[in-house]
């Protein structure tokens, strides 16, 4: 007889989803097919040779200790070189602000551990993140969703949500916002919005979570302060990684934020992962060092507007009338929204917008990649998204 395993289950991993992009790109290898999926960087930007030899040079000078367990909170090398970047761009923090996550999907993970009891409220945007969505839900959090215009989350519609909650009684734990080249609509928020929900959360008292993965690939217009940067002290977490702007095989990622809540989440990641991999961690510190990130990161941001510029222009050519999408400033994602009346739920080479809704509206929009597919795959997967919507219009 087979062992009945669902009985050991908790209640968190019952509440546990499988992400819908993770299982999507299992089909990238089937032949044909294209992918605007996955939030995959072209692997053309990947630095091979010079992580060839700083790789030697690390294991030559420094080998048992890249080798060796490092601090929970990172490596301190690494850690100093983040925190100088941050301090050029005008925030005011050091070390102690600063800790070394596996990635910003671990510390989307590390929040929540930190601070959500099942039933706790959050605010979200419509749509949001899936990865951020899927860690929220895993924790039991009770998940209110803000819709976005084109400047991002509405400011007006976060302060009508917090206001209904502190009508009975309630505060949501914190919003959780992507300011730059949102995953998965593209919208850069401009400062004066930035400055507005800043002024919302702080008349209500409600902590911000500000993921930042994209910011350093701008393409075009102008960058924009952080909302960390803008906001009183104490009231932001800053996440970031270098996941789009790097490697995402290394899986490094960072959180900025009080010193207070930066040791509860070293406790929380010391019982996760003790620590993020030293090798690469000083593998990434002397990359910079050398000069080698600021030089191949011009060449990714180059390579990624002129990958954009072609898929604007293919969908102008190949999406038909009633079809809008955005046009982002950096970043690797874009929306795309049908008539309203449509549902995309069945095709396959993107991500259907709903994913990305905490309350599963969205069924007439997907997100689109396009730092992943050549220039020639982009033509041709545009042509044939084209056509697929064409049929779906015939049908309704």
């Amino acid at each position: 007889m087979e062992y009945d395993f669902e009985k050991l289950l908790s209640s968190s991993s019952k509440r546990m989803k499988k992400s819908a992009i993770r299982e999507l790109l299992k089909l990238t290898n089937k032949p044909g097919l294209i992918s605007f999926a996955g939030g995959l960087p072209s692997p053309l930007t990947f630095p091979i040779p010079e992580l060839k030899e700083i790789s030697c040079e690390i294991l030559d000078k420094d080998g048992p200790a890249a080798l060796q367990y490092s601090t929970t909170e990172g490596d301190p090398v690494l850690r100093k070189i983040l925190v100088s970047r941050y301090v050029k761009q005008g925030l005011d923090i050091a070390e102690k602000n600063l800790i070394i996550t596996t990635s910003s999907q671990q510390a989307l993970d590390l929040i929540p551990k930190v601070m959500i009891d099942p039933g706790d409220k959050i605010i979200v945007g419509l749509p949001s993140y899936l990865g951020g969505i899927q860690s929220f839900h895993n924790y039991g959090a009770c998940m209110i969703g803000v819709k976005h215009d084109e400047y991002g989350m509405s400011s007006e519609k976060l302060e009508y949500e917090l206001e209904l909650l502190r009508n009975i009684g309630e505060k949501p734990k914190f919003v959780y916002i992507i300011p730059d080249f949102q995953n998965p609509a593209g919208v850069t928020m401009p400062e004066k919005r930035r400055m507005e929900i800043i002024e919302v959360c702080k008349k209500y008292d409600v902590l911000i979570v500000e993921d930042s993965p994209y910011r350093e690939l701008r393409f075009e217009g102008e960058d924009q302060k952080t909302i960390y940067q803008l906001a009183d002290p104490g009231r932001v977490l800053l996440l970031g990684t270098f996941s789009k702007i790097f490697v995402p095989g290394f899986r490094i990622g960072w959180i900025i934020g009080d010193e207070k809540l930066i040791d509860k989440v070293v406790m929380a990641k010391q019982s996760t992962d003790l620590c993020t991999s030293s090798f690469v961690q000083k593998i990434a510190a002397k990359y910079i060092e050398k000069g080698y990130f600021d030089k191949n990161l011009k060449k990714i941001i180059a390579m990624y507007k002129e990958k954009k510029d072609v898929m604007m222009k293919a969908f102008s050519e190949y999406l038909p009338e009633g079809v809008t999408w955005t046009n982002p400033e950096g970043g690797l994602f874009l929306f795309v929204t049908l008539p309203e009346y449509m549902d995309v739920e069945n095709n396959v080479a993107f991500v259907i917008g709903k994913v990305f809704h905490c309350d599963e509206s969205g069924k007439n929009t997907m997100r689109i990649n396009f730092s992943y597919a050549s220039h020639e795959e982009i033509i041709e997967g545009v042509k044939r998204l084209g056509a697929a919507i064409k049929v779906m219009m015939e049908n309704k």
